[in-house]
C-alpha cells in the first residue's frame, strides 16, 4: 500500500484546498504502436503531451506492473553526485553535456550521463531539461544503467521553461512521484471519499 499516495489524496478531498492538485497518471503501455523495442539501437520515441506540471502541488503516478518499476527510489542531483545504485527516479540537474559540447542537450545526452553514473542496471524514469525545446521533459528508460536503452518521453512540462524552468528542477521531491495503489488500497481511498461526503453534508 502506497500510504503517501493515499494520504495526499484524502488531503485533497477532505480539506477541499485551493491549491487543486494534479495527478498525472501513466498507465498503459509506453511502447504501444512502436517498433522501438524490436528495432536495433537506442530508439526515443516522442509524441508526448503538453501538460503544466506544479510542482509545489502536482505527483506522476506510475503503474508498478506496466513499466517494471517499483518501489520508486528518487535522487535530484547533477549526474556527477548521483547515486550509483538504488534508484529509479532521477531529476537530472544536469543541463548540458560536456562530451557533447556545442550541440544539444537531448533525452539521449540526459540517459547518457546516468546510465555512466549508475552501476546497476534496471528501468525507471528521468527529468531533464531540454536545450532545443527549452522545456523539461519526463522520460521513461528500459534500462538507465544502460546507454543504448529505448527512451520513452512521456510528458512535456510547458510551464518549465527557460532559466525559471532550469532554476525550478532543485524543487522536484519525491513526493511528486507515486505509484498506482493496489486494489485494496483503492477501497480504503473510497472509503475515505465517502468519509468525506458524510462529513462535508454535516457541515
Amino acid at each position: 500500500m502506497n500510504k503517501k499516495f493515499l494520504t495526499m489524496i484524502m488531503a485533497a478531498l477532505c480539506l477541499g484546498s485551493a491549491l487543486e492538485a494534479a495527478i498525472f497518471t501513466f498507465d498503459t503501455d509506453p511502447f504501444a504502436g512502436s517498433t522501438a523495442l524490436t528495432t536495433p539501437g537506442r530508439q526515443v520515441v516522442g509524441g508526448e503531451p503538453s501538460i503544466t506540471f506544479n510542482i509545489a502541488t502536482d505527483t506522476f503516478v506510475f503503474n508498478p506492473f506496466v513499466f517494471g518499476v517499483g518501489p520508486l527510489q528518487f535522487a535530484n542531483d547533477i549526474a556527477g553526485n548521483l547515486p550509483v545504485s538504488g534508484i529509479n527516479v532521477v531529476v537530472l540537474r544536469s543541463f548540458d553535456d560536456d562530451a557533447n559540447a556545442g550541440t544539444a542537450f537531448g533525452a539521449g545526452n540526459a540517459a547518457n550521463l546516468i546510465a555512466a553514473r549508475f552501476t546497476s542496471p534496471g528501468p525507471g524514469f528521468f527529468i531533464y531539461f531540454n536545450s532545443n525545446l527549452d522545456l523539461a521533459r519526463l522520460v521513461y528508460s528500459t534500462d538507465l544503467n544502460d546507454n543504448t536503452s529505448d527512451l520513452k518521453i512521456l510528458a512535456r512540462m510547458t510551464n518549465l521553461s527557460g532559466q525559471a524552468g532550469r532554476d525550478a528542477f532543485t524543487s522536484f521531491a519525491a513526493a511528486n512521484f507515486a505509484e498506482t495503489p493496489e486494489p485494496s488500497s483503492l477501497a480504503l481511498m473510497a472509503a475515505g471519499v465517502l468519509a468525506c461526503a458524510v462529513l462535508r453534508r454535516k457541515a
